[in-house]
């Protein structure tokens, strides 16, 4: 009792150091730094809660002033002092969630914790004002009346359906109960977020045995000795859950009883009934959102959700998952029969398991194309790549990156580059490429300020930042990357682009501000270029001989694209497909989530040799960031953009300056101030074609 007391005490003291109004606060004057930067130097944790605090209390005038307001509603004193009401909130938020994501620490997520619910709140206190929602919804009505430009009538659009799909139009009693779910949502995905990131910063294999390390490529084993040296333990090799460390180590590792413990670690984050258990959080967020669907009128939180994107509906979801599962299963079945076949080969007895995959992958991926990541990484130096995107920015866009050290960083090892085109400003783009206890797994892109028009139609330039978690450098070697890694830098740098090229004046619409299944499309089209012949003899360089990548790997990198697609696709479909099963679920009987997953890739017959890219308790795409009933985004977003780089391909030229301007001016610029379809009519014109996604990943003769 004494333990909890204490746990309890220390607990207030941190909320309350939080809350101390800090004498000289950044966020209340405008950032004197290199392009009003955050100047995280000066930033301290206690700046925050004042900041959000203050920003909430400025947003709050400022909707009274909208409706206290005798005039008629018009645009201007409605939709567009909506828009702009809540500028420090925004400037403050724009600061604090990057952060929480890249560099956070025990005091961030404690204000995390804290703000949660605060800001759950504050929208919607919003979202449920009567008077705003009947000044918005006269305009709405008379929509067809008012002389609104295609942004404007986006704009009011949005923001109609918003107020609705925030409960505006319920009931006083409903409109409470909706305040409460929206409440534990927000805590509930926060602990979600923190349980995760606890458990992968808690596991070390260590390896006390040099034998354990056969297979292990010299890079790797000096990457978990540098662990070992930070970690004290001299003369020992660490291996952990972040992807540079544990993937290579299940692709090279001899040791199969060593795969299979670091394996099943990282398989079994938040499912371990510990403090960081994640199986209740779900079971309650998947409850609370449909009955949040339930109460807005919808049958199901996917139905909710799709209702923006372009799929629409959970039906068409489903179909479109069930055509590529349809293709991709038995390509997996085949792929597991042949490892299975080289396990007995092998003289070994035991059955093929979701552990073995990446080592036997690779043997066959030696055998048939002799080709393997290590031998490739020295042509893919993480300077080198970066070097390629911007080489490939400025062949279709014309855009020239220099690096700025005056720019404040919020790491260390961020980088930071001015953008320009033509001479003009375009943004700040930062890149933060390396795994640390401090950042979340994966890889993103953010924004610390999105492009938009201020109130008097000044623009206001982006500041984008770029998260990675890649291999990292060791003592006398500097970052080497494998190909699919280069895809993932090239895939943030689209995201990134999306944000920089965006040309629009309202904050609610500018950027990245489009369906959540039509976002990957920018990203994902920039992977295109990476195995590109052309390409790679622009950025694809030895890091000791400056020698191009030899043609020879490059036939066998392009012969070796389709290899292994029956389990990359059919790990990422099995985590789409239990993404879209929650979130179709229709009663609120508590969910047992370990048989509910179970029974789910049962339903699909998902061969016991793979697992699901994501499981339940580690799923944070879908309970602790915004793709709940949407993680199928990725693969539609697939069909899109081979769709797209055939525009180019078809012109014989993969830097055609004509196309890359259509894309820019179509899809780019526009954020989601029009349609999503119209937007890719306006660039390809003709309907998105599914089998340019199943031929381009060899699901299709």
């Amino acid at each position: 009792m004494k333990r909890i007391v204490f746990i309890v005490i220390v607990f207030v003291v941190t909320l309350t150091a939080c809350r101390q109004e800090v004498s000289d606060n950044p966020f209340f004057r405008a950032f004197d730094t290199p392009f009003g930067v955050p100047p995280f130097d000066r930033i301290q944790p206690g700046h925050f809660m004042p900041a959000f605090l203050k920003g909430m209390e400025e947003q709050k005038m400022a909707i009274d002033r909208i409706v206290n307001n005798t005039d008629e509603p018009t645009f201007e004193n409605t939709i567009k002092a909506l828009e702009y009401s809540g500028e420090l909130l925004l400037k403050v938020g724009r600061t604090f969630g990057p952060l929480i994501s890249a560099n956070t620490s025990d005091t961030l997520q404690a204000i995390n914790r804290e703000l949660a619910p605060l800001n759950a709140k504050h929208r919607d206190d919003i979202n449920m004002n009567e008077k705003l929602f009947e000044r918005i919804r006269k305009l709405y009505e008379k929509r067809d009346q008012l002389t609104l430009g295609e942004e404007e009538m986006k704009v009011l659009e949005d923001t109609y359906l918003g107020f609705v799909r925030g409960g505006a139009a319920l009931s006083p009693e409903d409109k409470d109960k909706l305040r409460q779910i929206n409440e534990e949502l927000s805590v509930l995905s926060v602990r979600f977020g923190d349980n995760l990131l606890k458990e992968t910063n808690a596991y070390r294999l260590v390896v006390e045995n040099e034998n354990d390390l056969a297979g292990l490529p010299a890079g790797l084993r000096e990457q978990a000795a540098e662990a070992a040296r930070k970690a004290g333990m001299e003369g020992k090799w660490v291996f952990t859950l972040h992807a540079p460390s544990i993937f290579p180590f299940l692709t090279n590792a001899e040791n199969r009883e060593l795969r299979q413990q670091i394996f099943t670690a990282y398989n079994m984050r938040g499912n371990n009934g510990n403090e960081q258990d994640n199986n209740a959080i779900v079971s309650r967020i998947v409850r609370l959102r449909y009955e949040k669907a339930k109460l807005l009128g919808y049958e199901s939180h996917a139905a909710y959700v799709l209702e923006k994107n372009m799929l629409k509906t959970p039906d068409r979801v489903f179909g479109f998952l069930q055509q590529i599962w349809d293709a991709a299963i038995p390509v997996a079945r085949m792929e597991a029969a042949e490892q299975q076949k080289l396990i007995n080969r092998e003289g070994k007895t035991f059955r093929l398991q979701p552990w073995d995959w990446w080592y036997y992958t690779d043997k066959i991926k030696k055998e048939k194309y002799a080709l393997d990541d290590e031998s490739i990484r020295p042509y893919f130096e993480i300077n080198n790549v970066r070097q390629g995107i911007f080489y490939l920015a400025n062949k279709l866009y014309g855009l020239e990156f220099t690096e700025r050290n005056d720019i404040p960083k919020y790491h260390p090892e961020v980088m930071t580059y001015e953008v320009n085109r033509n001479g003009n400003h375009v943004g700040v783009l930062m890149i933060d490429n390396f795994p640390r206890a401090s950042k979340r797994g994966g890889a993103w892109c953010t924004a610390f300020r999105g492009q938009h028009r201020d109130m008097n139609g000044n623009m206001v330039y982006p500041i984008v930042s770029m998260v990675t978690n890649f291999t990292p450098p060791t003592k006398g070697n500097p970052s080497l990357l494998t190909p699919d890694e280069a895809l993932t830098l090239f895939h943030e740098f689209g995201h990134a682009l999306h944000q920089l090229l965006s040309n629009s004046t309202y904050p609610s619409v500018a950027g990245t501000g489009v369906p959540r299944d039509f976002v990957e499309l920018p990203s994902q089209i920039m992977e295109h270029w990476v195995l590109e012949p052309e390409m790679l003899k622009a950025y694809a360089k030895h890091y000791l001989t400056g020698e191009v990548i030899p043609q020879e790997i490059v036939e066998k990198l392009d012969k070796a694209s389709k290899f292994n697609t029956g389990f990359i696709t059919t790990e990422y479909l099995a985590a789409s497909l239990l993404d879209m099963e929650y979130h179709t679920v229709k009663d609120t009987v508590a969910i047992d989530v370990k048989a509910f997953e179970k029974s789910a890739m049962e339903k699909y017959s998902l061969i016991p040799e793979i697992i699901p890219r994501y499981r339940s308790t580690y799923f944070s795409h879908v309970f602790s960031g915004g793709y709940s009933a949407g993680y199928y985004s990725y693969i539609w977003c697939e069909v899109l953009d081979a769709d797209a780089f055939q525009a180019f391909k078809e012109t014989g030229d993969i830097f055609n300056k004509e196309v890359a301007e259509a894309f820019e001016r179509e899809i780019l610029s526009r954020g989601g101030s029009r349609d999503a379809y119209n937007m890719w009519m306006a660039f390809r014109g003709k309907e998105p074609d599914i089998n340019a996604l199943l031929w381009n990943r060899g699901l299709i003769k």
